[in-house]
C-alpha cells in the first residue's frame, strides 16, 4: 500500500498528481500547518527526522525528497508514458528539469519568501529602515536579477514546446509544477506567456484535478520551506 503523507499547500501535492497520472492505488493522510507559524506539524517527524513533506510510505519503506519519490514511483509504475525512452535525446532533458526544479528554481523562491518576510517583519520603527535596506540590497545585488534570468531561461526553453521535454507530459513537468506555481504567486507570469501556458495545461489535466480533490484545499500564495 502506498500512503502519501500530504501537508496542505506543499510539495506533496505534485506527488498526488503523479500517482493520479500513473493510475496507482494509494491513500492520503492529510496534515495541517500550524496556524501561527505555517510550519509542518510535529507528527511528520515520526515518519522522517526532518519533519518535511512530501513523505511517502510504501509497505515497509519510508521515502522522502520529491525527486527521489518521483523516480521511485516512475520506476515502479510507469508504463513508458511519463519518462522518455532510454537512449532518446529527450532523456537527458528530462533529467535536467527533474533536478533543476529543486536544485535551482525552488531555492530562489524560498529566498524570495525569506527576503519578503525580513522586509515585512514587525520591528521597532527606528529599525525599519535598516531591515528594509537589507532586503533591498539582497534583491538588488542578487535576487531580482537571478530570478529574471531564470524566467528568461524558462521562457526560451519552452519556445515551440508543449511540455518541458517536448510534446508529451513527463514526470519532470510534474516535478516542475510546484516551483512554477510558486513563481507565479511570488513574481507573476504576465511577462512569461510560455510559463503561463504550461501552468494552464497542467491545471487542465484530469489527473491534476483529481489530485486537488484528494489533497484538499491548495492555495499556494507563498512558498514555504517544506
Amino acid at each position: 500500500m502506498i500512503t502519501v503523507h500530504h501537508l496542505e499547500n506543499s510539495r506533496s501535492q505534485r506527488i498526488l498528481w503523479l500517482l493520479e497520472e500513473l493510475g496507482a492505488d494509494y491513500e492520503v493522510r492529510r496534515y495541517q500547518r500550524d496556524p501561527e507559524t505555517s510550519l509542518a506539524p510535529p507528527e511528520l517527524k515520526n515518519l522522517h527526522a526532518l519533519g518535511k513533506a512530501p513523505v511517502v510510505t510504501v509497505d515497509d519503506q519510508t521515502l522522502a525528497e520529491s525527486g527521489a519519490i518521483i523516480e521511485y514511483l516512475v520506476d515502479r509504475f510507469d508504463k513508458g508514458s511519463l519518462r522518455p525512452a532510454a537512449g532518446s535525446p529527450e532523456l537527458q532533458t528530462y533529467r535536467y528539469w527533474l533536478h533543476y526544479a529543486e536544485g535551482t528554481l525552488a531555492p530562489l523562491m524560498v529566498l524570495s519568501l525569506i527576503v519578503n518576510r525580513i522586509e515585512t517583519a514587525p520591528v521597532p520603527f527606528f529599525l525599519k529602515p535598516v531591515v528594509k535596506g537589507i532586503g533591498k540590497k539582497v534583491r538588488a545585488g542578487y535576487l531580482d536579477a537571478t530570478i529574471k534570468a531564470n524566467v528568461e531561461f524558462l521562457e526560451s526553453s519552452l519556445v515551440g514546446k508543449t511540455w518541458f521535454c517536448g510534446e508529451h507530459l513527463s514526470a519532470a513537468d510534474i516535478q516542475m509544477s510546484f516551483a512554477l506555481e510558486a513563481l507565479e504567486a511570488r513574481v507573476g507570469t504576465d511577462d512569461a506567456p510560455n510559463i503561463a501556458a504550461v501552468l494552464g495545461r497542467m491545471r487542465e489535466r484530469p489527473a491534476y484535478q483529481r489530485a486537488l480533490d484528494k489533497g484538499g484545499p491548495y492555495g499556494l500564495l507563498t512558498l514555504r520551506n517544506d
